[in-house]
């Protein structure tokens, strides 16, 4: 009896369920404005070089309990290749709050856990690596409508371990 359940699985689990509860709620014939506090956004990433390709998508949702005060989540999946070096699959969700100081200023927390999955080319030596790599960002951005500009830092960020190159991060972040 199969007892492990891959990562793949448990992100087709998760969707699954929250495309029925989606359905459910859309089937509901009570008037709520539930929907209208959702916002919708996410990201994209796509990076290329000599030998080099990664690929990112990532969608979250929030809901805006007021003007200050939002909290959501998110979906990121990654795939990343270096020729003749590994090839990398990252997979993994994140809690997001944010807090609008004052309509122009947007303070946030993330918290971020991804699974990594590398695999080295055979000529290197390198054993695979297979492991779950923690983030916690603090940020702030410039607000303007739909759109946030800004900086995050990962408190929990390793050298080692952490899927980004360092610890500051540049962010765009769009809800609509």
């Amino acid at each position: 009896m199969k007892l492990f359940i891959s990562i793949y699985e448990k992100v087709i689990v998760v969707l699954i369920l929250t495309l029925f509860c989606a359905q459910l709620t859309f089937s509901q014939e009570v008037k709520s404005d539930f929907w209208s506090h959702v916002r919708f956004g996410g990201g994209i990433g796509l990076s290329f070089g000599d030998g080099f390709f990664s690929a990112t998508i990532a969608p979250s949702a929030i809901y805006e309990f007021n003007q200050f005060f939002a909290f959501g989540f998110g979906l990121n999946a990654t795939i990343a290749n270096q020729k003749q070096v590994y090839k990398s699959t990252i997979l993994g969700g994140s809690l997001i709050g944010l807090f609008n100081a004052i309509p122009e200023l947007q303070l946030s927390t993330e918290f971020e856990e991804q699974n990594v999955s590398r695999k080295y080319d055979a000529n290197l030596n390198i054993p695979d690596d297979n492991y779950w790599s923690p983030a916690l960002f603090l940020g702030a951005g410039y607000r303007n409508g739909n759109v946030t500009l800004g900086i995050r830092y990962d408190v929990l960020y390793d050298r080692e371990r952490s899927i980004y190159s360092d610890p500051w991060a540049p962010f765009v972040r769009f809800y609509f």
